[in-house]
């Protein structure tokens, strides 16, 4: 493929993106902007091999916009789709059985304005009670990671015993889940996010996979639409170092610093942003405990916010990608997915994958 070409064809698609309607940029909001780069070199024990790769790729919406997007690779064929039921967009990518090295690189230019839903707001939306949208109502289905019957349905029962306001319900769920999960660093990448078998076990230690599918798993059984939104952080936190750093000119290599975060729909307020698993990850790095002013803080304020040096890529749990691999359902798409004729790539390990992940904070 011509990489001239492509761009100039591409760049058609670049403007249609960039010209959406943001209301935050209208109100003003707090932004910050990033460079992320990905650099591909798939590797495989035979020097004779195909590949296939499909990759996530940033959502668009009004608390991030990807400004620039190219890439070029000496990739066989490729497209850029949301071919599932997740709309999750995909740069797929595939290379036939040869010895060449298997490159592609992703460039992006991304801006993340400050995500904060006030609690008056959700509070008054909520004392509404309106009826759920029939376009959310997908995230109130159960999946296999994330069941809604069983104890899952007996404990979130018992949690909100006697509340009939859906966001005095979420509290009460994010108390639970935020007091008794704990990250356990043991667990490979983001934690595998099974609430059932955690249910099943009584264990509730993890990571952030782990964490949030829970508590979209007890809101779910509540009957409140929630959905994990799987991300990658980009640079350095305000709040602390263990939720995202870099160095002093604004650089950092994030290729394992995948995060998944939360969203819960209150009709008349919309999705809100959530994100427990940064409360327990906060203890374990700065060694706090829950009952810590500096964890109750982080607490408070990740029950309606996030930060935003971080970005989303979708909210697929259970769902097949588009071309099908060889192997399907995934489970989640928050890492690139790789196959090597019917062999999954180790996603955890850019090393053997082998990829990079890099971010460059602009404007500092």
């Amino acid at each position: 493929m011509n990489r001239r070409n492509f761009l100039k064809k591409y760049s058609v698609i670049i403007v249609g993106i960039t010209a959406m309607p943001n209301l935050l940029i209208a109100e003003n909001k707090k932004s910050r902007k990033f460079k992320l780069l990905y650099n591909f070199d798939i590797k495989y024990e035979d020097k004779n091999f195909s590949a296939k790769l499909w990759n996530p790729l940033p959502l668009q919406s009004s608390y991030q916009k990807v400004k620039t997007f190219v890439f070029h690779g000496n990739y066989d064929n490729y497209n850029i789709n949301t071919k599932n039921i997740y709309d999750a967009k995909i740069l797929y990518a595939s290379w036939q059985k040869s010895e060449k090295k298997k490159h592609l690189k992703i460039e992006m230019e991304i801006e993340t304005f400050e995500r904060i839903v006030p609690l008056k707001t959700i509070e008054n939306a909520s004392k509404q009670n309106l009826s759920i949208p029939k376009e959310v109502q997908l995230y109130l289905e159960p999946t296999s990671h994330i069941p809604t019957d069983g104890k899952v349905a007996l404990k979130s029962g018992e949690l909100t015993t006697g509340i009939k306001d859906r966001f005095q319900k979420v509290q009460a769920i994010y108390n639970w889940v935020t007091e008794v999960t704990f990250r356990d660093p043991s667990v490979i990448g983001c934690g595998v996010g099974d609430a059932g078998k955690m249910m099943d076990s009584g264990y509730f230690g993890g990571k952030c996979t782990d964490v949030s599918s829970l508590f979209v798993a007890f809101l779910r059984a509540a009957g409140i639409p929630a959905r994990e939104v799987f991300g990658i952080r980009l640079g350095k936190s305000s709040f602390s170092d263990a939720l995202g750093k870099s160095d002093k000119n604004g650089f950092a290599d994030i290729s394992s610093w995948q995060h998944c975060r939360v969203e819960y729909y209150i009709p008349g307020a919309g999705w809100i942003p959530s994100d427990p698993a940064d409360v327990t990850k906060l203890e374990l790095v700065e060694g706090l405990k829950y009952s810590d002013k500096r964890v109750q803080t982080l607490k408070n304020k990740y029950l309606h916010s996030w930060e935003m040096n971080w970005i989303g890529f979708n909210y697929g749990r259970d769902f097949v990608l588009y071309p099908e691999p060889e192997q399907f359902p995934i489970n989640m798409l928050g890492y690139p997915y790789g196959e090597i004729e019917d062999e999954v790539l180790n996603y955890y390990s850019p090393k053997s994958f082998s990829y990079q992940i890099t971010s460059q904070e602009l404007g500092l």
